[in-house]
């Protein structure tokens, strides 16, 4: 017999509705938990607005806040509850106050009156969506776990019968680790909030439990904005169809694109490392422009520095970064890695890939990156996961890293090599009392590559490669020495 495809509820944010491959099952009772400031309240009217945009009738029960301060709520999101029946504090206060005794426990009460209360608004109403706003108020006024129990399970079967798909929200203030609800519900959504040193304090929700359906499992960032809670679903690049494109991006210099191999390929990440003022970014900008020259779209996230200089040093090397900047094939977007989510970021990349076409990425940098990130290993799996989406889609990527130190050793605050397709190392050396650049490729996984070390300039001219350094060894520790001879302007080398 075949099985009849599961209905389901849409929560109105689209994000949880594709953690939950479409919405809630229908006719269900819902756990949402989480501490005070989460969002809980937030999600319940996005779920209620939801229902009555498409015409369904719908109940909000809340036990701890007034009707005006639900109203404040939604006007910070631009939204009315109008439509929507409210029984609201001062409602189960008057009930609560006519049952004031000394002689029975108030689970014997209190908390049957309110459950007449509820019962009947549901009965009265028979809305399709229902909210009950929050569980620790009848936990406490239950006293016991079994009277407490016995009173969500009487609610689910008051609730199933009439098919209505119920939220439940508990902020788990009442009592410590207690779970008596987590078996009754059909499914739970944890919410969770991470305050950070600086910055944003990092939202995540969790779908911990959900019967006879699947859904994203792990960690999803989510944000709250003016026009409430944006989620955004753990990206997983297997859930993507893979490019099988081997075009090649050229930087627009030959003697670059000679030493690494002709060029990037498409559906490669490619990694710039070196200290400060090496040349990483200038190197970039080529290849983005000279990509976005050719019609293909490019998405240019700086971490460290603004629109205005990185167009600015454009100009002063030649680049045309205007004019695929005023066509829209060229897009650079500041990211203040103190203000966005990692979930958030990986968002916007994903939206311009599969949304706008964007056929190169830039990262600049991952230093940036990495100070949106609370967990190192985090960040190791969340770029695996984000270079392998892009590779399979074709993209090539460029990181930038910027290296402790000027010369000799370097340091990395992460060391992301292993990640990338190929890598292109920036170096300062020492010649004739000046300091000079060579840049070199170290690796390069899509194909052959030159094995030399080359000096980099840059000038109003633009960017020169000069010849091999082949009378020089050590050029890499900083100060190198000369193989033979007098040392030599490494000019007349190019």
């Amino acid at each position: 017999m075949a099985r009849t495809p599961l209905e389901r509820t849409a929560t109105g944010i689209a994000g949880l509705d594709n953690i939950l491959f479409g919405g809630l099952p229908a006719g269900r009772l819902f756990l949402v938990e989480g501490s005070p400031g989460v969002g809980k309240t937030t999600l319940a009217v996005q779920f209620l607005l939801e229902g009555l945009a498409r015409g369904e009738k719908c109940l909000y029960v809340t036990l701890s806040e007034t009707r005006d301060e639900l109203d404040m709520v939604c006007e910070s999101h631009g939204w009315s509850l109008e439509g929507i029946t409210v029984v609201e504090l001062s409602q189960v206060e008057n009930v609560l106050g006519t049952a004031q005794n000394t002689l029975f426990q108030p689970a014997e009460v209190e908390l049957n009156n309110l459950s007449k209360l509820i019962l009947s608004e549901f009965d009265t109403i028979q809305p399709q969506r229902m909210v009950l706003d929050s569980l620790s108020e009848m936990r406490m006024m239950a006293q016991t776990p079994l009277r407490y129990r016995r009173q969500i399970l009487a609610f689910k079967h008051h609730f199933s019968r009439r098919n209505c798909t119920v939220m439940l929200l508990d902020d788990r203030s009442a009592q410590a680790n207690d779970t008596q609800v987590d078996s009754i519900v059909h499914g739970i959504v944890s919410m969770e909030i991470m305050p950070l040193k600086f910055g944003i304090s990092r939202r995540y929700l969790t779908v911990k439990k959900m019967r006879g359906s699947s859904f994203r499992e792990g960690n999803h960032d989510y944000v709250i904005k003016s026009g409430g809670i944006t989620v955004f679903p753990r990206l997983v690049s297997g859930d993507h169809e893979p490019s099988h494109s081997r075009e090649l991006f050229r930087s627009g210099n030959e003697q670059l694109d000679a030493l690494v191999g002709g060029g990037l390929h498409a559906g490669t990440g490619t990694l710039l490392m070196g200290p400060a003022g090496s040349g990483k970014s200038t190197v970039a900008s080529m290849y983005a422009a000279m990509a976005a020259g050719r019609g293909y779209g490019v998405r240019y996230f700086a971490f460290d520095e603004s629109t205005f200089i990185l167009v600015n040093r454009a100009r002063e090397i030649g680049l045309d970064f205007d004019g695929p900047m005023k066509s829209g094939l060229l897009r650079i977007q500041q990211v203040d890695p103190a203000e966005i989510a990692p979930g958030e970021l990986a968002y916007q990349i994903t939206r311009a890939v599969d949304g706008e076409g964007v056929r190169m990425v830039v990262l600049d940098s991952l230093n940036g990156y990495v100070n949106a990130m609370p967990q190192e290993d985090y960040l190791h799996l969340h770029l695996h996961e984000l270079l392998s989406y892009l590779n399979q889609k074709g993209v090539v990527t460029i990181m930038i890293l910027a290296q402790h130190g000027l010369i000799g050793p370097m340091g990395s605050p992460v060391d992301v090599s292993y990640l990338a397709d190929a890598v292109i190392l920036m170096r300062f050396f020492e010649a004739h009392g000046a300091m000079k650049k060579a840049v070199s490729v170290v690796k390069k996984r899509s194909g052959a590559h030159e094995d030399t070390i080359r000096e980099l300039t840059m000038s109003q001219k633009g960017i020169m490669v000069g010849k091999p350094l082949v009378n020089f060894q050590g050029v890499m520790t900083g100060v190198p020495r000369v193989l033979g001879g007098e040392l030599q302007d490494t000019a007349d080398h190019r």
